[in-house]
């Protein structure tokens, strides 16, 4: 057999790519089973030190069994909470919000709910990279805005097709947190034509110590435009746990609940229902590691510049985007050398949008300082032995 196959692919995914960061840590885990030493400054999670979960005292008619679609009402109601107590935002547990297997399908399955083929959808770099790919796959078309425009700009990307504006905050792979006045120009820029702002709130924790962070939903109670994208995995540090959630309008909710039920039924019950019994507890294990981890973020920034390399500016999460500066080297380019000739791992900034393939993100939640700072040395190493 020559090992051909007669299937046919759709011409729609022949035209996507892997997701660039998760095609980096599947080569960094591929490398250490072989016995590699990698300095891995590319996972988007951060470890922290959580408790095994003990899934004794969940009873087994729960446990290995189907939860309500929506998500299981206890979580809801915990979730709903959270974010009316932390953030001024009043949800309905009972029509407001659903509960999914992670925030990245929560986003995508509200795209399905919401474009058309044809819709256009601002996208802001540098985005969270699978944004234009699952605007794509809904049939739409991702406008991308460049990193240096300002968000006051955004005007001149709308059309007449223009359906929804999608934002991170704070921001993945910058860490830039959006000012009050930007949230309230994108408030009066869906009102004033008729857009769906889709916030992405997945790192709302990850702010620096003494900063109170704004969700954007807060200016919007009613929900007449705005929807609220979040995920437990980051903040309780259990990323391959794969729950998230979306706060909407009733009518919004009751579509995405139709796509939910048809791809995923519900998220994993055992694990939704242990994040219900231990919410606070979880929360306040993980809050002093969370601050950290951005303490050590902003540290990292100050490695940074010691070494005469810049970073977009950002004060929040656990990822810095640093500029390529002097080396002649594409992002792609210059992440692949520093993995085969350093063992560090860095994700291009080419994932992140077109303006930014001079940059690389560096993620800090995995590694120890010591390590840290040798993966730095040796991107600053390449950075002048690849100069133009």
């Amino acid at each position: 057999m020559d090992g051909t196959s007669s299937l046919r692919h759709s011409a729609l995914m022949e035209s996507v790519d892997q997701a660039i960061s998760i095609k980096y840590n599947n080569l960094v885990y591929d490398l250490k089973a072989t016995g590699h030493d990698i300095i891995t400054l590319s996972l988007g999670e951060s470890y922290f030190d959580v408790p095994a979960p003990d899934f004794g005292g969940i009873d087994p008619g729960e446990l290995h069994h189907y939860a309500h679609s929506r998500g299981l009402p206890e979580l809801r109601r915990q979730l709903a909470k959270y974010y009316g107590d932390q953030f001024g935002l009043p949800v309905d547990p009972d029509h407001e919000i659903l509960i999914t297997a992670g925030s990245k399908v929560a986003i995508y399955l509200a795209l399905l709910a919401t474009v058309e083929p044809g819709d256009e959808v601002v996208v802001l770099e540098p985005f969270w990279l699978s944004y234009p790919t699952q605007v794509r796959l809904c049939g739409g078309m991702p406008v991308m805005v460049p990193h240096d425009v300002e968000i006051f700009e955004l005007a001149r990307y709308l059309t007449g097709r223009t359906r929804a504006i999608i934002i991170n905050n704070p921001n993945n792979p910058s860490g830039r947190v959006y000012t009050a006045a930007e949230l309230e120009f994108l408030h009066e820029l869906a009102d004033r034509h008729g857009l769906l702002l889709v916030v992405d709130e997945a790192y709302n924790e990850f702010v620096a110590p003494g900063t109170r962070f704004v969700s954007c939903g807060a200016a919007d109670p009613d929900k007449r435009h705005t929807m609220t994208v979040n995920s437990m995995s980051k903040n309780y540090g259990i990323s391959g746990w794969r729950v998230g959630y979306v706060i909407a309008h009733q009518a919004l909710v009751e579509q995405i609940l139709k796509v939910n039920q048809h791809l995923i039924t519900c998220a994993p019950t055992p694990l939704m229902r242990y994040l219900a019994d231990h919410f606070d507890s979880l929360i306040e294990r993980t809050r002093p590691q969370i601050q950290h981890v951005v303490a050590t973020r902003n540290e990292v920034a100050g490695w940074l510049a010691a070494r005469g390399i810049e970073v977009l500016p950002g004060e929040a999460t656990f990822y810095l985007f640093a500029s390529l500066g002097r080396s002649a080297l594409g992002s792609d380019e210059f992440a692949e050398r520093l993995l085969r000739e350093s063992g560090v791992s860095v994700v291009p900034g080419i994932a992140y949008g077109d303006s930014c393939d001079r940059h690389i993100r560096i993620s800090v939640g995995t590694e120890t300082p010591e390590r840290i700072r040798r993966g730095l040395d040796a991107i600053g190493r390449l950075i002048e032995s690849s100069g133009g």
